[in-house]
């Protein structure tokens, strides 16, 4: 669906490209993720490939067409969720919405009520935009994303500035959209949020790529082969799972109290990146 070769960009008045030659391609029904701390670069990609910024050197393909040889029709194909909200205060909500539905042709828009119901802003519909919090402009801003039921969508810190429960939300509706086959290339600097959602991640620092993987292989390749156990007594200790079935000091250990805890010492995706990159997310 995506096909990235060598992009390279450099903002005007900056010494050095703030890409670097990446190199990745998201397939169709994929969640894809950029993950790095601020100033990556994670934010400039996506810019690339939805059109805002077109200077740049290297290979972008959508569905096998140049970026470049694109039209206007593009846009009907693409749904983007800003990292910061950027709606007409003075309007409501709901009038946010059908100004922004007037820009499609698309013939597949979805009811507004519908949407609004869906991030259970529907009381909130017909208030002025300016009235909203942080999170209930984030949730203006994905449903407005998504609301011509394009077949590639870009978030961009998806779950910034919500609570707990709405962001578990969001993220279930993510993985609804990819679901129903759309494609998704999402930027984060949450672990937690990628672990969740994506099919695979890059690690982007610096502008560079330095590794894509599924969050699955890259914890198991550097995680350690582990198992913590706590009985009920308090007492915890670590086995080995290599040949845990005929660990004689493993079965002897579980035999002294009921256990109460048992979990393999997998490491989280943020200490993968950490170890990967020699980078923090707070950066």
């Amino acid at each position: 669906m995506i096909q990235v070769e060598n992009l390279v960009f450099q903002y005007p008045k900056n010494d050095a490209p703030t890409l670097k030659g990446l190199n990745f391609q998201i397939e169709k029904g994929e969640v894809f993720g950029f993950l790095g701390p601020s100033g990556a670069g994670k934010s400039t990609a996506q810019k690339v490939l939805y059109k805002i910024y077109q200077e740049y050197q290297g290979l972008v393909k959508i569905e096998g067409k140049n970026l470049a040889d694109w039209d206007s029709s593009y846009f009907e194909k693409i749904g983007v969720g800003f990292e910061l909200p950027n709606h007409y205060l003075k309007l409501t909500g709901k009038e946010n919405l059908n100004l922004f539905a007037s820009f499609y042709q698309s013939k597949k828009m979805r009811k507004v009520e519908e949407l609004f119901e869906m991030v259970d802003l529907r009381e909130d519909m017909n208030k002025p935009v300016e009235a909203y919090s942080k999170g209930m402009k984030m949730r203006l801003n994905f449903i407005r994303a998504i609301q011509h039921d394009p077949d590639i969508i870009f978030f961009d810190e998806p779950t910034s500035g919500l609570d707990p429960v709405n962001a578990h939300k969001i993220k279930q509706h993510i993985l609804d959209l990819k679901a129903a086959g759309k494609t998704i290339f999402a930027t984060t600097h949450s672990m937690e949020t990628a672990d969740e959602i994506c099919d695979r991640v890059s690690f982007i620092v610096d502008g560079e790529l330095q590794v894509t993987d599924t969050p699955k292989n890259l914890k198991k390749q550097y995680g350690r082969e582990g198992l913590d156990v706590e009985l009920y007594n308090g007492i915890t200790k670590e086995f080995s799972l290599k040949k845990l079935g005929d660990n004689q000091d493993f079965i002897d250990f579980i035999k002294q109290d009921e256990v109460k805890r048992i979990h393999t010492q997998e490491a989280t995706l943020e200490e993968v990146f950490i170890r990967v990159t020699g980078k923090s997310l707070k950066v």
